[in-house]
């Protein structure tokens, strides 16, 4: 219930702060008796595809928390949370940005996450799984991965790239509803008509948008693999493969990370499929190793 009530705030806010800018841009209609107005088309579609993007972005923190149930630690209560704290803030200041929030969230799965709206202000966490049965080194250096997507600033690129590919995906899916409509109309009759329209519409943004997640999820395989390397360097190649060995042996047991973090987690399992592996956000943990056995050989 709750995550529902998240996605429904979040959707508000979006059709919140793109109307307003778009009252403010003074945007006519795209769509008239004449068909489309290109510029309105054009900045319709940015509007409401950044706007979506940038929402959640600025937000990610506050839904990552409510959605993971991840407990920021303030004041160690233990040995352990302090560790994790002073093992952050080394790691952090190796890597030349300002100390991230700190969390831990009740997953018995074994896996981590940053998010935040810029790499000054992040949060990361981990999973009271991933510290039951990790060893420190192994912690340290899937804490160096996440800090270094803090570091490459993965998540503004990333939520940049979706908001551009969304706005192109609205945008060609309304310039494809013009056409067809344009085809069958005969004079003043016929045409798609208003349902019709954007039935279309809908039809052609589930085929360009199947399109924008094979990119978003390539850039997201790639991000991947500079997280790893940074992780490697922060925390050395070894504890950086024995981190990620030990999440493989684990990828049987059940994700519990929503699919809104997903993206941002170390982790998301195995896949094996053409298919899945075209869309997967991670690479398989067998090509991330490898890469970095690699890279460790080459130096």
């Amino acid at each position: 219930m709750l995550r529902i009530i998240l996605f429904l705030a979040t959707n508000l806010a979006v059709i919140l702060v793109a109307s307003i800018t778009l009252r403010l841009l003074g945007v006519e209609p795209y769509l008239n008796a004449n068909g489309l107005n290109m510029n309105s088309l054009l900045i319709f579609c940015f509007v409401f595809g950044m706007a979506g993007s940038l929402v959640s972005l600025f937000i990610s923190k506050w839904m990552a928390k409510k959605s993971t149930g991840t407990q920021v630690i303030d004041t160690p209560r233990n040995d352990t949370e302090r560790w994790l704290l002073d093992t952050v803030a080394e790691l952090a200041q190796q890597a030349g940005i300002k100390m991230p929030e700190v969390g831990i969230f009740p997953a018995q799965q074994s896996n981590a996450f940053a998010t935040g709206w810029n790499k000054n202000d992040a949060l990361v966490a981990v999973s009271a799984g991933l510290l039951n049965r990790m060893r420190p080194e192994e912690v340290r250096a899937v804490l160096a991965h996440e800090i270094g997507h803090v570091a490459n600033g993965d998540m503004v690129t990333l939520a940049l790239i979706q908001g551009v590919l969304n706005t192109f995906v609205m945008f060609f899916a309304r310039v494809v509803a013009q056409v067809v409509d344009s085809f069958l109309r005969r004079d003043d009759s016929g045409g798609l008509g208003f349902m019709g329209y954007f039935a279309v519409v809908i039809v052609a943004e589930i085929v360009f948008g199947l399109i924008a997640s094979v990119i978003v999820a390539w850039f997201s395989r790639f991000r991947e693999y500079r997280a790893d390397a940074a992780g490697a360097t922060l925390a050395g190649s070894g504890a950086m493969i024995n981190a990620l060995a030990r999440l493989k042996a684990e990828t049987q047991m059940p994700d519990q990370m929503p699919d809104t973090l997903t993206a941002f987690a170390i982790t998301t399992g195995q896949s094996r499929k053409i298919m899945e592996r075209l869309f997967a956000s991670h690479p398989p943990l067998d090509d991330r190793i490898r890469a970095l056995k690699e890279s460790a050989y080459r130096q």
